[in-house]
């Protein structure tokens, strides 16, 4: 039997029991339409979570620090932290030749120490006091970690500073009455401000040390720790650690607090930060926080598919009752297609092609409601997740549900293949029926 025969014969027989093969699909429609729907709904919620979580930093930035024992060494921001630690002789120290060693790394096109400052400090500016983390890179521009500025530049001198978006919030009036109304955030660039560090001697003695800096930058918001940061040349921290703790600090013997590495391209991060770890250093970057949550919304998918494929799996059941009936009422039909040449594969054929077909147009139908149903939820859904991040201060999501073009085509062909599976058992009946005793059923 040619195959067009068969498709012709399936069509032809299907459209002759219109109202049952429509009962049965409706089943099929139902398993594949829940799969559509419920599978794009995870994949939505996954592209959501992603643009909101793209402005956490940088994906092909890797921290790396000194780690011994499974414990990380890593001083605290200095607003009044502490930096030291009990130092391990287990421990691998990020001195200058281990920076080398890093950039030396295939993929890597910078590694840039970092400190932070250890002394208590605070800002003035004019009335007005404020506080920030302080730190020291190792760079003269702050572009290097890809942070750009609002205002002004991202270049770093002795006499100038480079401050977060957000760091203004942090001035305040020390001497403000009750009631009296708040002062509005300082406008800071090109301003002067005065940085004054503190420390106590042996009888309690409050010493102050003041710098004199230029705000020379302000940095676009990033939504990461820059914004509430204030970065100055790494030596010039370095000597203001010295003059806080009274000790001569040489990075060869006691290595840098962090050094951020960068690489190329996002899709080399997670190799080099493998690298990293085999040298000895403890190193994380954000690009694995992004795959723990694209990880768990794999598994929401598997999770939600399984669901719908329930419906699909009741839905085969009634394809193989439905082809099961039919074989009994078609029993002197099949006897008299033996009779005038048929052989058992052509019978085999035909059955399984009517079952795949039924499991073919409830997948189409499914696909369609599926797909219908998607972008009404999608309107819905994108209206009310705008609104609640226009009140939250967040970033509005451009979609809720979204069906990639592999979903409808992988459902049509499984659930074809679901109604030849479910058609397999009553065709093999048929295929294995003896042609006279098929003729002389009633």
């Amino acid at each position: 039997m040619k195959f067009s025969d068969l498709i012709r014969l399936v069509i032809n027989n299907l459209s002759r029991r219109k109202a049952r093969v429509g009962l049965t699909a409706i089943g099929v429609v139902i398993g594949t339409g829940a799969v559509v729907i419920l599978v794009s709904l995870a994949i939505g919620l996954q592209m959501n979570a992603n643009e909101q979580l793209y402005g956490i930093g940088d994906l092909s930035q890797i921290y790396v620090m000194p780690a011994y024992g499974g414990e990380v060494y890593m001083a605290g921001p200095g607003m009044g932290g502490g930096g030291g630690g009990d130092m391990s002789q287990d421990i691998r120290l990020l001195t200058n030749d281990a920076v080398q060693e890093l950039r030396s790394l295939p993929g890597v096109v910078a590694a840039i120490p970092r400190d932070y400052m250890y002394a208590n400090a605070f800002i003035t500016f004019k009335k007005l006091q404020g506080f920030s983390g302080i730190y020291g890179v190792g760079t003269s521009d702050l572009a290097d970690f890809g942070l750009e500025a609002q205002q002004g530049t991202t270049a770093l001198t002795r006499s100038t500073i480079v401050i977060g978006f957000m760091v203004p919030q942090n001035f305040m009036d020390p001497n403000i009455r009750p009631g009296q109304e708040l002062p509005p955030p300082p406008d800071l660039y090109d301003q002067q401000i005065q940085l004054t560090l503190l420390k106590y001697d042996d009888q309690g003695n409050e010493i102050r040390k003041n710098y004199s800096l230029r705000v020379a930058g302000i940095l676009a918001e990033s939504g990461t720790e820059a914004d509430f940061s204030m970065y100055l040349p790494l030596e010039l921290v370095k000597s203001m650690n010295e003059w806080a703790t009274g000790t001569r600090i040489n990075y060869n013997k006691t290595g840098y607090n962090e050094v951020i590495v960068k690489v190329e391209n996002a899709d080399k991060t997670l190799n080099v930060r493998d690298q990293i770890i085999a040298m000895g250093f403890q190193a994380n970057t954000m690009l694995d926080f992004v795959q723990g949550i694209n990880n768990f919304y794999t598994i929401l998918q598997v999770v939600l598919g399984g669901v719908g494929a329930i419906a699909l799996l009741v839905a085969a059941i009634g394809i193989a009752n439905t082809m099961a009936m039919s074989i009994l009422e078609r029993t002197r039909e099949i006897g008299l297609m033996k009779a005038v040449g048929a052989t058992n594969r052509d019978v085999l054929s035909l059955f399984l092609g009517e079952a795949a077909g039924i499991g073919f147009i409830g997948g189409l139908g499914g696909v369609l409601a599926g797909w219908l149903l998607g972008q009404m939820l999608n309107v819905v859904a994108v209206v009310y997740l705008a609104q609640q991040a226009a009140s939250q201060g967040g970033i509005p999501p451009s979609v809720a549900v979204y069906t990639p073009l592999w979903l409808p085509v992988f459902v049509l062909a499984f659930s074809t293949f679901i109604g030849m599976l479910s058609g397999l058992y009553p065709a093999l009946r048929a295929a294995n029926m003896i042609p006279m005793m098929a003729l002389k059923y009633e």
